[in-house]
């Protein structure tokens, strides 16, 4: 057991390293393009902000948090998702405080205990953004071609926009009310679970993966057919936006995202096989759900990085490969170690990926290593090449060797 990592976690080692590096790095660079600002929260939260803010009828709290007592007695949860860790440190810093609206985005570890799947581990990381202050569906958009562009960006094509609404306060009465008149009929036929969703958050029951409840509420009344006014207006300018924006889209009614602080828009990306590659929407009341005193809206998605390189998988795209040796500089004797290594420092400072010998191999054996580096190119600093001040650097592609001075070899990589 002590060499063996838990189950429903990763090691990141090697290429999936590399991958989840480029990824990282392609969205942070879109995020500093569209102004969004990091922030970074703890790992572990009070468990009262996700039983309030993620809700107490979703399964992420019933059934998939990883809650403790710590030494203080405190209960304490490993955060199950990114949102709403980065509304409370928005509140208790008084971000609010601010010109709205606030754009934050986290790259974050998070914890769910459930059975581990493809793309989806107990311990995965999410990229994340929040867009709080703003009411208008530009910002929905604004996240959606964020999204857009970073999967173009790395090469992803199998994902389509899926968008629904899921309304306000005001129309989910009128709605509940009709979907659990429609239960009611099939209540019998309802996993256990649902039965008990259906007195606590019918809208719940839409999200079950159970075979047979899923049959029952494919004709379900939906969520769209029961907009009010103000609700209705925000889903048709977001379609007009997108449409004007040339950003393809499908309405699906059967998306209501699985955590109870969703109001109006819910979007997922999902590839041909029915896979999400991400999901987010408008959660108006969550800021109120944290703190009573305000009343703020917001916007955000997250993005599992284990579960876009599912999909880079699947679909068999290659990110860019990990840059090589360029150069290997092999060491004969102790003599020549001093000045062999102040190359290696040289080199590496002007950016340049050097490697060199710490295992005292003899020449052979080091270029062997070299080879398994892929260097690019080689040369030896040993007694005779100090005494000659002067050394071969070997194209290790074409064998062709150029004899340089010792102090000129540097000059030779550093254009």
């Amino acid at each position: 057991m002590i060499t063996q990592r838990p189950k429903g976690t990763q090691d990141w080692y090697g290429s999936d390293m590399h991958k989840r590096t480029i990824i990282e790095a392609a969205a942070r660079e879109l995020c500093k393009v569209f102004n969004i600002k990091e922030v970074i929260t703890p790992v572990f939260e009070h468990t009262v902000l996700f039983q309030r803010g993620v809700g107490e009828t979703t399964d992420v709290v019933q059934k998939e948090m990883y809650t403790f007592e710590d030494k203080g007695h405190r209960s304490i949860t490993l955060k199950p998702e990114g949102t709403a860790g980065a509304i409370r440190a928005y509140l208790e810093n008084n971000m609010y405080a601010e010109p709205a609206p606030t754009k934050l985005f986290y790259v974050t570890p998070a914890f769910r205990y459930e059975q581990p799947q493809s793309g989806r581990l107990r311990q995965h990381h999410q990229f994340g953004v929040e867009f709080v202050g703003s009411k208008s569906p530009l910002v929905e958009v604004e996240l959606i071609t964020l999204i857009t562009t970073l999967i173009r960006k790395i090469g992803l094509k199998d994902a389509k926009l899926h968008i629904n609404s899921i309304g306000c306060a005001n129309c989910r009465k009128t709605y509940n009310e009709a979907l659990l008149a429609y239960l009611k009929q099939h209540e019998e036929h309802l996993c256990p679970t649902c039965r008990e969703r259906m007195k606590k958050n019918p809208l719940r029951v839409i999200d079950c993966k159970v075979p047979e409840c899923k049959e029952i509420v494919k004709d379900a009344p939906r969520t769209i057919e029961y907009l009010d006014d103000e609700c209705r207006e925000h889903f048709e300018e977001l379609q007009k936006l997108l449409t004007e924006m040339n950003i393809p889209f499908e309405i699906d009614t059967g998306i209501v995202r699985g955590l109870d602080y969703y109001t109006k828009t819910v979007f997922e990306f999902v590839n041909s096989d029915g896979f999400t590659l991400c999901g987010g929407g408008r959660y108006d009341n969550l800021v109120h759900e944290i703190d009573e005193k305000q009343n703020i809206p917001s916007v955000g998605f997250g993005m599992g990085l284990e579960r876009i390189l599912y999909f880079l998988e699947k679909e068999q795209v290659e990110l860019e490969p990990e840059p090589g040796v360029e150069l290997y500089v092999g060491v004969l004797g102790k003599e020549a170690r001093a000045q062999a290594y102040q190359l290696v420092n040289t080199l590496r400072m002007a950016g340049i990926i050097v490697e060199t010998d710490y295992m005292d191999r003899s020449v052979k054996a080091q270029m062997k290593y070299a080879n398994k580096l892929k260097a690019k190119y080689t040369v030896i600093l040993g007694e005779n090449e100090l005494k000659e001040n002067s050394a071969r650097i070997k194209n290790m592609e074409t064998g062709e060797q150029t004899e340089v001075a010792l102090d000129a070899i540097a000059a030779y990589f550093i254009k």
